[in-house]
């Protein structure tokens, strides 16, 4: 069996967030996970979501925002849920677990806040818990022995295995173990800062500075016209606190691309993998190419479709996913002045 390619090592944040262009809507999320009473047992996940348009003269207007809180068991069970704004479907989540039947639950009970940022939020659960524990490995030097017994093993992969999950997890990879266990002794991290920029403090919805073993998912898309296209420029964050009181990174990627706003159509995309946990892992940027030419309304289900098992990476299928919220955003864009 060859093994799969390996790349230079993904270790290089983006940083702070680009400063607003005028006449674009920056969406910004963030699900936040900490545990009151400790590893392995249930804990709390604070989700956040804003969208500001940016004018080309004037100031800016919060055009949505969404929240929830979520109990989530140690398996990832929804224990309990409130959201900001209510709505009649979310409190049929309590009992399902973050992967696909949490996803398949929101599109049954809230398919029509799709394109509004409470969706997003919620449809993001599934990923966001998924990752949430690896800050552990922060702060609790034997995390790895510990989470190879924990029941929280049979909520990745199939019970545990890995092999074929993304491209990270390909046959050969030096990411997992014979048995498929991941290899958590040469998991990647990078030491990053704050997303929000310093010269744009309304860049980002309020995210409170986070201390002690916390993780946060935080996601960033811009978009604006221009050559009559729609221009989309889009950051990815999977960071935690660590006890030196900084912040390392474990994913992060930036996507660029352009769709026909009169087709909806994918033109180009471009997604750069900048922290990663394994030297395979970046091989799964060069497959996004698939999706061009395929509508982005679709991209909640044509990215699982065009990526599937070791073309993709789970988190990078993420950001494209979220792609399929353009269109509603872009209604509500100004038009180009003359």
């Amino acid at each position: 069996m060859s093994a799969p390619q390996q790349f230079p090592p993904a270790c290089h944040s983006a940083g702070h967030a680009p400063l607003r262009r005028p006449g674009s809507i920056r969406r910004t999320t963030s699900i936040d996970s900490e545990w009151p009473e400790g590893a392995g047992k249930a804990w709390q996940l604070t989700g956040r979501a804003r969208d500001l348009l940016t004018p080309f003269t004037g100031n800016p207007v919060v055009l949505e925002e969404a929240s929830f809180r979520i109990l989530a068991s140690p398996v990832r069970e929804i224990l309990e849920i409130a959201s900001a704004p209510e709505h009649p479907g979310v409190p049929a989540l309590v009992g399902v677990r973050g992967a696909g039947a949490s996803r398949s639950r929101i599109e049954e009970q809230l398919g029509d806040l799709k394109g509004h940022p409470l969706y997003q939020l919620l449809d993001d659960y599934a990923g966001a818990s998924l990752v949430a524990t690896w800050i552990w490995s922060r702060w609790a030097p034997d995390w790895a022995e510990r989470s190879l017994s924990s029941p929280l093993r049979s909520t990745a992969g199939r019970g545990g295995n890995m092999l074929n999950v993304c491209a990270g997890f390909a046959p050969g990879s030096s990411s997992i173990f014979p048995d498929g266990s991941p290899n958590t002794e040469i998991q990647l991290s990078t030491e990053v800062g704050r997303l929000e920029n310093p010269d744009d403090p309304l860049g980002w919805h309020d995210m409170p500075v986070q201390s002690g073993p916390q993780k946060r998912r935080a996601r960033r898309t811009d978009l604006w016209r221009e050559g009559g296209l729609i221009h989309i420029d889009a950051g990815f964050q999977d960071s935690g606190s660590t006890p030196d009181g900084g912040r390392r990174a474990v994913h992060e990627y930036r996507v660029y691309a352009e769709i026909d706003e009169a087709t909806g159509r994918l033109i180009t995309i471009q997604a750069l993998p900048l922290v990663l946990p394994y030297l395979e892992c970046p091989g799964a940027s060069v497959q996004v190419a698939r999706l061009v030419g395929q509508p982005v309304s679709t991209f909640r289900s044509t990215v699982l479709e065009a990526l599937p098992s070791t073309l993709g990476c789970t988190h990078l299928n993420d950001v494209l996913r979220s792609l399929a919220d353009v269109p509603h955003l872009v209604k509500q864009l100004p038009a180009e002045p003359d």
